[in-house]
């Protein structure tokens, strides 16, 4: 199994998905080799993939160096916060490429990597060791603060997060101990302290040290990291970044490091911990950085998980909140043991904790403690029904309330057979079916007569909730100095059967036990409602299939002490249950299977034309027109516009010209989304057109005047039509909309009272009100007087002038020569000619040179020809016509002044009306 994120995308990773351990990564980068990059696109945004390998010491300060490999994901845009995503044992990056796409495409920019020994990645494992894989992580945030994609905090410390699970999850928080740049923590499935999970001991006041070692975990964590292959497709990790398989040290070591296989070569012969492998375990937990852990902090920890058990969240969000921290907890419905799907959820709560400690924005983080309750089952009876419940702060495992149950039963005797063998079963690592089958009131669990003593409760009288960690003292006797045992709480229906929550149980060694010892059990931390009439049952076994029993026979004593003390929680408020899909889904379905025969064609013809529905390449061009068509009905032997194409760049001002008929409405009307293309497309920052597509809100249009309430203001017009868009006031920018616009105190007189220039203005206003980047305006001019025209040629460059685009279609040639900085010429529906108004005219070259009566330009003519720099000089009426070759205007007017011509007036002749009229070939 692979230990990497929530369990749905752990069932997908193929071969590595099952019987592994632990979850997540370490890596880092200092120096980056050699790096490709691909585009995968997602929706409506495209995510930018860059891999290469980074480079990194072996240890601080060594000159043998190790090859991470590590894939960048971006999307379009500016610096925005990172995220570093850690993969699970035995897996890679490549199992946490769905999730990083995703992340990226909800803005952030995401490093992943394949931490020391697994995928393609050079180096040893050694565990999140704090100067290996935590030390790749420090170096990981260096490379990300050198990315201009990520934003900073200050020089050289990214705006950055971090998450994993298990392996994963446990480095995120040793890493944000180390590095206090890491700004957020989204840990998943994790431990605390690795010895404590490996050697738990379910008595109070005791640790690792008299654990008992559970053993098929450790072992399947283990064997996968000593098998031959941990890399994708077949290929083992790089040593040094040379490729091929390689695995040095003792054989059965595979990629650990050597004293990590000693560790466990003597633990798993000896069957419990010695002070070297705790020692060795507590370095790589985040138990041994607690007081450096004060990133805000969201504990995702799962209900059916025997590895790393709801006991190892909890001492991670005392921790965290003891150093003043910002921490909530989330207990899901899935784990190491698998269970039920509830990763996308998880997903989400990890974003949003993102969004509001990295982004600043977003404060629904979620509650301080969330629980997932299984309900039964639907109506169908296969499928559990899931629920949360919620509190507004975290209450730990001994919850905020407890009622006590009485156990009978008196002193019972049980063995330890020879070489502990047959086991008792309460799970199998790995295998989510037991847990889930227990939730649903349906699990298996084995005791063997004469190696269990079982003590009940009389039936309840009242539903009991159970929400934390129960404990009853048990008294212990042996026949030998050390008695071990599991615990274990059952719920007993009034027909028999008993149900083992979650499928766990609590391992004990009793030290001392020949002399007789009364110890406080720690039973496993569970969410169980007892329901009245049930009975509570509490197990001691002397073995268990998952941890290492003694092999030497013995024979136990044991009796409850006292009675049960059961957590509770009355605080939390359980969500409604949801309705059966089918209630709702059938009809669902029926009503989509209509729909797709009906729009099936015609989506296929749409698709067809539209094509991709974003190009990042072209995120930062206003307008781009291609191979655009549009026949109306009709009319079928005449294009109302033909294979027109053409493209606008930020801060021009474009005029649209062409004759009646020409296409320019049409073409208009399509950009604006408001009829369809036949063939072809129209891209705005990107994005395809489509009627109501959302690109289309940052497109401001004026179109064939407007309408406004004569009896209101100007300003009251405008509030009144920005209300009726339903976005919000402040995104108006009322007042930079109305600067470029002009209008002075007239904006609070009645409209009634506006000449037509100011109702132009007014209009142009609206229509720039939200700064849209994309302006359309057509004939802004029509009906206003020369000093009016001067002033709304003045608006439009004015606006432009920000950066922002504009596109004018307008008859008066003279203005748009005056206020446009590039043309498109069309005629008949089809483009005759694009590009600078300056290109097009002739580029200024053209000056016209006034001469005063009664001097005769003829008689001067050839001599102004003659001159070098002169192109041509013809005499006009009213003067001369002179195209300059590089001679400057001023040097020009020096030379006719020694030729004592009487000039009276020099100005450029750029004729667009001429030029215009050749182009469409004479007008018509």
């Amino acid at each position: 199994m692979e230990f990497g994120g929530a369990w749905r995308r752990w069932r997908a990773r193929g071969t590595t998905v099952r019987h592994r351990l632990l979850a997540g990564a370490v890596a880092l980068a200092a120096v980056a080799a050699a790096g490709t990059a691909t585009v995968a696109s997602g929706g409506e945004q495209a995510v930018r993939q860059e891999d290469r390998f980074l480079s990194m010491p072996e240890t601080p300060g060594s000159a043998q160096q190790v090859q991470l490999d590590t894939s960048f994901f971006t999307t379009g845009g500016g610096p925005r916060p990172a995220v570093l995503l850690a993969h699970g044992f035995g897996g890679s990056k490549e199992g946490e490429r769905q999730r990083a796409e995703q992340l990226a495409r909800q803005g952030y920019a995401v490093l992943t990597w394949s931490a020391r020994g697994f995928g393609h990645s050079g180096g040893k494992i050694g565990l999140n060791a704090p100067d290996r894989e935590v030390e790749d992580v420090k170096h990981l945030v260096d490379w990300l603060a050198q990315r201009p994609e990520v934003q900073l905090d200050g020089p050289g410390d990214p705006k950055v997060g971090i998450t994993g699970a298990s392996y994963g999850g446990a480095v995120s928080l040793l890493a944000s101990a180390y590095d206090h740049r890491i700004d957020a923590v989204a840990t998943q499935i994790t431990w605390w302290n690795l010895a404590d999970a490996l050697f738990p001991q379910g008595v109070q006041g005791s640790g690792a040290a008299d654990g008992v070692f559970k053993k098929l975990w450790a072992g399947i964590f283990f064997t996968t990291g000593s098998a031959g292959d941990l890399g994708p497709s077949g290929e083992a990790p790089r040593e040094s970044g040379s490729p091929g398989p390689k695995a040095d040290g003792p054989v059965g070591c595979g990629r650990f490091l050597e004293s990590l296989c000693q560790m466990y070569d003597r633990v798993a012969t000896a069957g419990h911990a010695d002070p070297e492998a705790v020692a060795l375990l507590d370095r790589s937990s985040p138990s041994s950085v607690a007081a450096q852990l004060k990133a805000p902090t969201l504990v995702v920890q799962g209900q059916q998980d025997s590895l790393f058990p709801l006991d190892q969240g909890d001492r991670i969000a005392k921790a965290v909140a003891a150093n003043g921290a910002p921490v909530a907890v989330d207990w899901f419905a899935g784990g190491h043991d698998g269970g039920t799907d509830t990763s996308a959820r998880v997903d989400d709560r990890v974003t949003a904790w993102f969004d509001h400690y990295l982004k600043g924005r977003g404060n629904d983080t979620g509650a301080d403690f969330r629980v997932t309750r299984t309900g039964g089952v639907d109506s169908t009876g296969f499928q559990a029904v899931l629920r949360g419940a919620t509190a507004d702060r975290y209450p730990g495992l001994g919850g905020t309330g407890s009622r006590t149950v009485e156990l009978a039963g008196g002193e019972q005797t049980l063995a330890n057979p020879p070489g502990g063998a047959p086991p008792g079963i309460s799970t199998l690592p790995g295998v989510g079916a037991l847990s889930q089958a227990a939730s649903l009131g349906a699990g298996l669990s084995l005791d063997f007569p004469g190696q269990n003593a079982a003590f009940d409760s009389a039936p309840l009288d009242s539903p009991l909730h159970l929400t934390g960690q129960p404990t009853v003292p048990v008294r212990v006797t042996a026949d030998r100095p050390d008695a071990v045992l599991f615990a274990k709480l059952y719920d007993v229906g009034p027909d028999g059967k008993a149900v083992l929550p979650q499928q766990l149980a609590a391992p004990l060694r009793v030290t001392g036990a020949d002399a007789g010892q009364t110890v406080t059990v720690a039973l496993p931390t569970v969410d169980h409602t007892f329901p009245a009439g049930h009975r509570v049952r509490l197990v001691l076994a002397s073995t268990d299939l998952a941890y290492a029993s003694p092999v030497e026979p013995a024979t136990y004593r044991v009796a409850p002490a006292g009675a049960l003390t059961v957590p509770t929680v009355e605080e939390l408020v359980t969500e409604a249950a949801p309705l059966p899909a089918r209630t709702w889904l059938l009809p669902v379905i029926a009503v989509l299977a209509a729909a797709a025969l009906l729009l099936a064609p015609r989506l296929r013809r749409r698709r067809a034309a539209a094509g991709p529905g974003f190009d990042p390449e072209l995120a930062a061009v206003p307008l781009l027109i291609s191979g655009l068509s549009k026949r109306y009905k009709g009319a079928q032997d005449r294009y109302a516009v033909r294979e027109l194409g053409f493209r606008v760049e930020q801060g021009q001002v474009l005029g649209l010209l062409g004759p009646n008929g020409a296409g320019k409405t049409t073409t208009l009307r399509m950009l604006m989304g408001l009829i369809r293309p036949d063939a072809g497309e129209i891209r705005i920052f990107g994005h395809l057109v489509r009627p109501g597509a959302p690109v289309l809100s940052r497109v401001g249009a004026f179109v064939e005047g407007a309408g406004f309430l004569p009896h209101l203001t100007g300003r009251a017009n405008l509030r009144l039509y920005w209300q009726a868009t339903g976005r919000p006031e402040a995104d108006a920018r009322f007042d930079e909309a109305l600067a470029i616009a002009g209008l002075g105190e007239a904006l609070d007189r009645a409209v009634r009272t506006y000449s037509q220039g100011m109702r132009q203005r007014l209009a142009i206003a609206q229509a720039m009100l939200g700064m849209p980047d994309l302006l359309i305006l057509d004939e802004p001019t029509n009906g206003l007087d020369p000093p009016q025209i001067r002033e709304m040629r003045e608006v439009m460059i004015r606006y432009a002038a920000g950066g922002r685009t504009v596109i004018v279609s307008s008859h008066l040639l003279s203005e748009v020569e005056q206020s446009c900085t590039d043309l498109v010429v069309m005629d008949r529906g089809r483009l005759v000619t694009a590009g600078p108004v300056a290109g097009i005219v002739g580029a200024g070259e053209l000056l016209m040179i006034g001469i005063a009566e009664p001097y005769d330009p003829a008689s001067v003519a050839d001599k102004v020809a003659a001159l070098a720099g002169v192109g041509s000089a013809e005499a006009v009426e009213g003067g001369l016509l002179v195209r300059l070759d590089g001679l400057a205007a001023s040097e020009l007017l020096a030379e006719l002044v020694r030729l004592e011509v009487p000039v009276e007036s020099a100005g450029p002749q750029r004729r667009l009306e001429d030029a215009f009229l050749s182009l469409i070939g004479g007008g018509a």
